[in-house]
Formats: C-alpha cells, structure tokens, sequence
C-alpha cells in the first residue's frame, strides 16, 4: 500500500516508509529464523549455547536499517536543494500512513511484551523498529499535512508556497533522524553483546549479593557476559580453609541461588579460593596444611613452655595405607608445617587411620547396672551438669565402651562445657578404670526430648 500510493503521490516521505517497512518485513524473517536457532540446547560445537544468533541478527537489522536511511537521507537532500518534485497529498496517502500507524502500535507492544518476557534482543530489536514505525509516520503525516495545506494557498490565493511543498523531503529526513538514532542505541548494544562487554552495573550487583551469603569470605572476581536471552557469569569466591568440602559446595550452591534470583535465565559458575582468615592463627594454619596435604586432624593441643610450641596432634591417613607410605605422609606434612609456621619448635602427631574398615566394629549391647548408676551419679559430683541420660553400653570382645547425653545450662559457652565433658569422664574412668571408649553429648535441657 505504501509503495504503490508514494509512487502515485511522489511522496519521498511515504516512499521512505514504505523502504522502512519492507526491510521490516526482511527484518522479522531474519528475527524468526534467529530465534528458532538461539533456542537450540548448547551442544560440543556451541557449549555456551546459541543464543548469540539473535544478538548477530539485532545487528544486521541494524545495518539494513542504516542502508536505507542513507538512501533517504540522499534522495531527501536532492529534493531540498537540486531538484524539484511535486507532490500530490491524496485521501489515500493519510489512510494508508493512519492505518501503519495501527498496525505498528499492536505489533510493536506484541512483540515488546513477549521480548521482555524472553529477554530476547531480537525481539527487542524488532519491537523498537515497529515502535519507531508509528513516530516516522506520525512525521511523513505532518509532512504531507504541510504540502495539502500548501496545495489548499496555492488553489485559493495562487500564493506559492515552496516552503510547504518541502515539507515532505523534512518529513523523510525526520524519519531517518529518528530510525538512525534507535539503530545506533540498538546497535551499541548488540555489538557490546558479541564482544562479551559486561552489562553496565551487574558485575557491582552481583557482588554486592554474593558476599552477604554466609561463608563467604570475600568476592575476588566476577566475569558476566550474555548470550542471546541468556548470561552467564562466572566468579571466584574467598571461603575459609578450614571450611570441608561439603561445606564449601554448599557456599558456592548458596551463591549461585542467589545470582539465579536475582537472573533467572543465568548459567552461573562459581571457583572456591581457599583463604587463611587468621594469619595468627596456628590452629587454622595447621587445617590448612593438613586440608593441602590430603591428611585430616583433630585433637590438637598446643604447648607454651616459656614461649617455645610444642604441637601435638592426631593425623588421619587412609586405611590402605602401609606404614612406610603413612608416615611418608606425615613426615612431609610435619615439614611443611615447620616451613610455613617457624614458631613451632616441635610437632608430634599419632598416626591413625581413618576409613569404613576402621570405623565400623561389629559390638553387642549390653546392661551393666554398675556403669548405668556411676553415670547417673555424676551430675550429684560436678557442679554444672543438670542430668545424664540416654546411656549406651557396647562391648567389642573385652572392650566395655559407653555413650550418654549430658544437659548443661545453654548460656555456658561450648569451651567451659567441653571442659566439663573431660572432668565427667575422668570421674568416670576413676570410679571404672575398665572402660574403653566414652562418648559424651551434650545439650541445653530443651533438647532432651527431641
């Protein structure tokens, strides 16, 4: 309709619009096809997906949009100035510019809406140039309004007057005015996407929630990139070293929730980058070692005699093991600790292994009303523990080891309550010299029933 009134009225303006809608036309065909291929799952060729096709075709709209503006900007600069041509402003022309203008408007809050629900550039791109669509019209409207009115002076008063009948050439100059200028937005943004430029904020954003996740020490680096409706982000985060690994996966499980919330579309990796918190620390200097050295500890004491360290602790070493290879282990363990911590003078470690094998040790429950009643007694010799129950008594050959819980009030710091955890137990092997393995839990009275 376009094309066929701009040839018969000599519009440029209408002419320019109907250049505008053809290669919105080839544009959408561009964009359907780009959105079938960006919605292809990642594959060996394409492991970050496809997404970058919509983003390649937002740009070559961009670049046929800026083609054809070129050519009105041309034809519309030879009309202002080199030649003269006359244009005749019909009935026609006003409804087929008004019934663009109600095309472009359903059509561009159509597709805005669904690219916005997609995060699709293409769409976006589409939905900008159908939105621009109803601004140029509006624009070749005010232009062929000024040559009827220039029309209307000339056959009612023979006045020429020119300046209207140009009116139509400005009309198509604004057109392109408005088109090259969202092409170039759209444009920035599509080439600052296939170059993998960060979005403007997010980085600053994501690190802002990332490091109030608990755990998390710090955040040391984080890279964003999109792909299409899709982003993917990666980032380094600082975690304690004495953190597990379940631990640590749990942080960085945590962290990536956090990102996906806050992006739903979001393909998120996180790095773990274990950190001494405290240099001074020469308990958790030890668990780093250790955490390194693929050896587990407990039972650390350190000794102070006169400023000079004595370490001793437990060394867990796989089952399998010989005795060659665990103290192979150990020793080169020892010796990095001495290189990294030069304030110890000594380090001595009991070897243990540590495995299925090891742990599990086939026992039969038994009663002993000796043990049951030295148990209950207890808390009537230390003065802090309320009560003991639950008691267990398990024999492994000769071996009588036992298991209870302990109610202590839940204001006592954990150090005063592990230290009456060992005045409970050597009460105990006092009164049963015989016992093996004593386990003691402890609780505030609140947690007795559970």
């Amino acid at each position: 309709m376009k094309i066929v009134v701009g040839l018969l009225t000599h519009s440029l303006g209408i002419l320019s619009e109907a250049a505008h809608s053809g290669l919105d036309l080839i544009a959408a065909a561009v964009t359907f096809f780009a959105v079938r291929v960006s919605d292809r799952p990642a594959d060996r060729v394409h492991p970050y997906g496809h997404g970058k096709i919509e983003n390649l075709s937002a740009l070559v709209e961009t670049l046929l949009l800026l083609a054809t503006c070129a050519w009105i900007i041309y034809e519309a600069i030879e009309r202002l100035f080199f030649k003269s041509v006359h244009v005749e402003a019909s009935i026609w022309s006003f409804v087929v510019m008004g019934t663009s203008i109600g095309i472009d408007l359903t059509r561009s809050r159509a597709l805005m809406r669904v690219a916005k629900k997609h995060n699709s550039q293409a769409l976006e791109a589409d939905a900008l140039h159908f939105s621009t669509d109803v601004w140029s019209s509006s624009v070749v409207i005010a232009g062929l309004a000024a040559v009827a009115l220039g029309q209307w002076i000339h056959n009612h008063s023979h006045v020429q007057a020119d300046w209207l009948f140009r009116a139509d050439a400005v009309a198509a100059l604004g057109v392109s005015v408005i088109v090259v200028y969202v092409s170039v937005q759209l444009g920035r943004r599509t080439v600052g996407v296939l170059l993998d430029s960060a979005p403007h904020g997010m980085a600053t954003q994501i690190e802002q929630n990332v490091a109030r996740v608990a755990g998390v020490a710090s955040v040391q680096r984080i890279r964003v990139r999109e792909s299409g409706p899709a982003t993917f982000v990666d980032m380094t985060l600082a975690v304690p070293r004495s953190a597990s690994f379940e631990e640590a996966h749990e942080i960085a499980t945590r962290a990536e929730n956090v990102v996906q919330q806050m992006l739903p579309r979001t393909d998120v990796m996180v790095h773990i980058d274990p950190i001494v918190k405290d240099e001074e620390s020469l308990v958790e200097h030890v668990r780093s070692v250790a955490g390194r050295q693929g050896v587990g500890v407990h039972g650390l004491r350190v000794h102070d005699v006169r400023g000079r360290l004595s370490l001793v602790l437990h060394v867990e070493v796989p089952e399998e093991l010989t005795l060659v290879q665990a103290h192979e282990r150990v020793t080169a363990f020892e010796q990095i600790l001495r290189d990294e911590a030069p304030k110890l003078r000594e380090v001595v470690t009991h070897i243990e292994p540590v495995g299925d094998n090891e742990a599990r040790r086939p026992v039969t429950r038994t009663r002993s009303n000796q043990v049951r009643d030295a148990i209950v007694q207890l808390p009537h010799q230390l003065p802090g523990v309320q009560n003991c129950h639950k008691i267990s008594i398990y024999r492994d050959g000769n071996d009588l080891s036992v298991s209870f819980h302990c109610t202590m009030s839940p204001d006592l710091p954990i150090s005063d309550a592990h230290k009456l955890t060992v005045q409970l137990e050597n009460l105990l092997r006092a009164r049963l010299p015989e016992l093996g393995r004593v386990v003691i839990h402890v609780e505030p009275p609140e947690a007795r029933d559970q």
